[in-house]
């Protein structure tokens, strides 16, 4: 954090209730485009997990959410007099070509495939819709599953990739298993690079 920086978030905090207990919380929020987008914000110090990445700079407690610490490694909060002026995160690090092409949030990518509702769909990929669309030699895996909100992530390879029948797959054939067999699908997110298959139609 910049000299500037750091001020401008001070004299911030000072407003704040209890200012002596509250840290200054940074967290990847997702991806637009070909980068990160940040959250910055005040909450209780108190509230940071074990895992979560506490630091002081200059007595000012920094909390970094655990699903962010990786992606935020050499990172530098500054200053900017661009425009009206305000807070820039400089970050070395970028989202995958796959995070970037698929806008997938960052926390949902965080989270991983272990939770019970990605079991779930991974399941009935594996035991429903693979072996209906093998015969094509097409694959469906799951991505990322955001498990709050019912969106499953999945990409297409093998025949289905760059295929033009393919979004009638996902939504006719692939979606159709998965809401049959979880209710608690919401939406299907199909994040497969169309363009980089052997025969790319799109």
């Amino acid at each position: 954090m910049t000299e500037q920086a750091r001020s401008v978030v001070t004299d911030a905090l000072k407003s704040e209730a209890g200012a002596d207990r509250v840290a200054l919380w940074l967290e990847i929020g997702g991806v637009r485009g070909t980068a990160f987008t940040y959250e910055l914000y005040f909450q209780s110090l108190s509230d940071a997990a074990p895992d979560d990445v506490v630091q002081l700079d200059d007595e000012l407690p920094i909390v970094i959410p655990a699903a962010s610490a990786g992606r935020l490694q050499g990172a530098r909060l500054e200053w900017s007099d661009e425009g009206d002026g305000g807070l820039v995160l400089v970050n070395p690090n970028l989202p995958t070509p796959e995070e970037a092409a698929a806008g997938v949030p960052a926390e949902v990518l965080a989270a991983g495939l272990d939770g019970p509702l990605a079991l779930r769909v991974q399941a009935v990929l594996e035991e429903s819709v693979n072996p209906s669309i093998a015969a094509r030699g097409g694959r469906a895996d799951l991505v990322a599953m955001d498990e709050a909100g019912g969106v499953a992530y999945l990409s297409l390879s093998g025949g289905c990739q760059g295929c033009a029948m393919s979004r009638m797959t996902l939504t006719q054939g692939i979606e159709v298993s998965l809401r049959d067999e979880i209710a608690e699908i919401t939406g299907i997110v199909d994040v497969t690079d169309h363009g980089g298959g052997e025969n790319p139609y799109y």
